[in-house]
């Protein structure tokens, strides 16, 4: 190894290798996209803020023996079982007299997943009222388990209609997950993940990406497509007029379920669109959310026929999905349906993953981000820091990018979309913001995930989400346990977790440099060809500075320098691809002098960890 220390000195001729193909295509494919991207029209997305009405016009009663424990593969889990027809009917009665003691006509709608059972009001209440009337039944029904009121849930996300050429959040050192490294590793071949949500629209871009899903709506009105419940999840939007769904103006659709499904699993490497973070997962259109969003009695029967539960009047699922995302929620406590339902899908090996919310507040006070045992997602803007509109708090495990269009369009998260402004267009992409994009990104790794290790637990691939995720480059107090890093997590399911990240972007500058205050080796990456990483050393009178950069692997070449506080070169290290570069420089002036090393990417590999070791 040959370490050379003159500010002049001529680079020595590199011998190249090729780059890993797969690496090189994902790269390739994201360029690709964001350029396919540019080219669309523009989707007209829904305004910045939701109106979400708090009426609901439905309760869900849960009777003591609608269901009975049994045993399934060990496991203890809870069957729905239906009540004899005068039982039930008697015990719908007693609510009925109860309802109309309050001028209100109740009636039995179906029975859920949960073995619980729908009741529908003859008008929509405020949902304190409704509370009430639950509270009461239960109070005068000894065989009630529980009553409560069947809350809507609403698309968690706070879009902008632009669109632009960038996805940032997959690769840019400072916010994005670092993709492009855990495409080496795993790309989410024989997961499916299931995006509970608004349905998805056939898109040139998700063409092969899907298997068969199902429409949870059994609300007409709600559904928007002229029936309730059947097996055709497709989109056929949500927009409304003014007043129509309990105030607020008219809204036109927001094809949320395509962005989202876009997010976890477009087609990469065909030269268009953009490059889902599972590209080789399949996704699960889960149909939940319609015109006003959806019922959480419906949700839940989402969440336990997606994770292969049954539900009655429903179809087996035959491919049932490992990974469940939800990219919706509303205000209030966790209700039993939705923590039944999601247990349920725990225990039948599914990962639940949810957005936080997007009302900059706590998201303990959001369902179901406040749930036990889901994967709460807060929200990053490009620059790694909490976006402004992010839901935080100790229910966040973690944060991903959801993008802050606020500060540009193209900081946004651009993903798969319709250009319809009402009923479906044609194919389109399109930047939006919100939790619920940083959703996404969590699931999309967890199929990474999952592919790389089949046999997860839900509480494996939840604690190693947490504990690979790096730190902070921005502020984001409350955020979890640090920002997703797709390639670590999935290396951590090799059981080969590196340490945690020690450089902190930017640090592209002498002025941004980070300072090393002891000697101790870093653990940093060069997220793309065109990153540099710079670290400050308060060097005593005397002293030698000694730097050794070992490459991250065979076929990546990036170079060592050490620069004076004049910005001068005096030593450098510029060897082969693979070879270990080293340098040193003695500071022999009378005082402590600032020298700054730099890490210079060559040719290789960008987002792949490396190791710096400083000593003097």
């Amino acid at each position: 190894m040959k370490s050379l220390s003159s500010s002049s000195s001529s680079r020595r001729p590199h011998r190249f290798s090729p780059k890993p193909v797969a690496l090189a295509l994902a790269l390739l494919a994201a360029t690709s996209a964001a350029q396919a991207g540019q080219s669309v029209a523009e989707a007209d997305a829904p305004g910045s803020r939701v109106v979400q009405s708090s009426d609901t016009d439905r309760l869900i009663v849960k009777y003591f023996d609608a269901s009975e424990a049994a045993m399934e593969d060990g496991r203890k889990v809870i069957r729905a079982r239906a009540l004899d027809t005068n039982t039930l009917n008697q015990r719908v009665d007693r609510a009925r007299q109860l309802a109309a003691e309050r001028g209100l006509q109740l009636r039995m709608l179906r029975q859920s997943g949960l073995g619980s059972h729908v009741l529908s009001l003859d008008r929509p209440l405020p949902l304190a009222e409704v509370q009430a009337l639950a509270a009461r039944i239960k109070a005068e029904d000894a065989t009630v388990e529980y009553a409560e009121p069947d809350r809507k849930m609403y698309a968690l996300l706070t879009p902008n209609d632009s669109q632009y050429n960038q996805q940032w959040d997959l690769s840019e050192a400072t916010g994005g997950i670092r993709a492009p490294a855990a495409w080496d590793q795993a790309t989410g071949s024989g997961v499916v993940v299931a995006v509970i949500d608004t349905g998805i629209r056939p898109h040139a871009d998700l063409a092969g990406q899907t298997v068969a899903g199902y429409d949870m709506i059994a609300d007409v009105a709600t559904a928007n497509d002229g029936n309730g419940r059947d097996s055709d999840p497709s989109d056929p939007g949500d927009w409304n007029t003014a007043g129509q769904c309990g105030g607020g103006g008219a809204r036109n659709s927001s094809w949320h379920g395509t962005h989202v499904a876009g997010t976890i699993a477009a087609r990469t490497n065909n030269a268009a669109g953009i490059a889902g973070i599972a590209f080789n997962a399949k996704v699960q259109a889960v149909r939940v959310l319609g015109r006003c969003g959806g019922y959480n009695s419906d949700i839940a029967d989402g969440m336990i026929w997606a994770s292969g539960g049954t539900v009655p009047g429903v179809p087996a699922n035959a491919t049932p999905a490992k990974v469940l995302n939800l990219s919706l929620g509303g205000s209030g406590a966790c209700d039993n349906t939705s923590q039944n339902a999601i247990n349920g899908a725990r225990s039948r090996g599914a990962v639940v993953v949810v957005a936080a919310g997007n009302s900059n507040a706590n998201a303990a006070n959001f369902t179901p981000a406040n749930c036990s045992g889901v994967i709460t997602v807060a929200a990053t803007d490009r620059y790694g820091a909490r976006a402004p509109y992010s839901n935080y708090g100790s229910v966040v495990a973690l944060a991903a990018p959801g993008g802050n269009t606020g500060a540009g369009t193209s900081n946004g998260i651009l993903s798969t979309l319709n250009a319809g402004t009402s009923s479906p267009g044609a194919d389109s992409y399109a930047f939006y913001q919100g939790t619920s994009m940083a959703a996404p990104h969590v699931a999309g790794v967890a199929a990474l995930m999952f592919s790389k290790k089949p046999t997860a637990t839900p509480d494996e691939i939840a604690s190693k989400l947490k504990s690979s995720a790096r730190p902070f480059p921005g502020s984001c107090s409350q955020c979890g346990s640090g920002l997703l890093d797709a390639n670590a997590a999935v290396l951590a399911m090799s059981d080969t977790l590196p340490p945690p990240f020690d450089e902190v972007e930017p640090n592209n500058t002498r002025a941004q440099a980070n300072a090393v205050t002891t000697p101790r080796t870093l653990r940093a990456a060069l997220g793309t060809s065109s990153d540099t990483d710079y670290f400050r050393v308060s060097l005593p009178a005397g002293s030698t500075l000694r730097a050794s950069l070992p490459m991250p692997n065979g076929s990546t070449d990036y170079d060592l320098q050490i620069y004076n506080s004049a910005g001068t070169v005096v030593a450098r290290s510029e060897l082969d691809v693979g070879v270990t570069d080293n340098a040193s420089y003695r500071n022999t002036s009378a005082t402590t002098q600032n020298f700054f090393v730099r890490v210079v990417y060559y040719s290789g590999s960008t987002a792949v960890p490396y190791s710096l070791s400083l000593s003097w």
